[in-house]
């Protein structure tokens, strides 16, 4: 559980710094500041949930293009689950929206690194 709890607070803190720095491209929305607070932390759960079901199943299809490109395709598969999880937020009626492929590779690079120095961080179960 423990666990658990550190990978949303990383995944929340992540997703903020790319919402800070691409603020016009990936939106986050709300009435008040504890509203965007809340939205934050239920996007980095759907956001947990995209990468923990659908990144495996998209990493073992596309195993060819991560040998041809030596890795690179970890960034585009990066921003398909950004983009997924923006798709997911607006059917759930959260305002989070990710604007265009390239903002969402942007947006995944910013989180990856965010999200490993966050993991450095925090404390881990062990």
């Amino acid at each position: 559980m423990k666990n658990f709890l550190v990978k949303t607070i990383a995944n929340a803190a992540a997703l903020a710094v790319a919402v800070f720095l691409l603020k016009p491209d990936i939106s986050l929305t709300g009435d008040s500041t504890g509203h965007q607070a809340l939205t934050l932390i239920l996007v980095a759960l759907i956001f947990g949930v995209v990468n923990f079901v659908v990144k495996p199943v998209v990493k073992l299809l596309s195993f060819p293009l991560f040998i041809l490109t030596l890795g690179l395709i970890t960034l585009i598969v990066n921003a398909l689950m950004l983009m997924l999880t923006s798709w997911l937020a607006g059917n759930l009626n959260l305002a989070f929206h990710v604007d265009g492929l390239w903002t969402a590779v942007l947006g995944g690079v910013i989180v990856s690194i965010v999200s490993w120095a966050m993991h450095v961080m925090l404390p881990d179960e062990d």
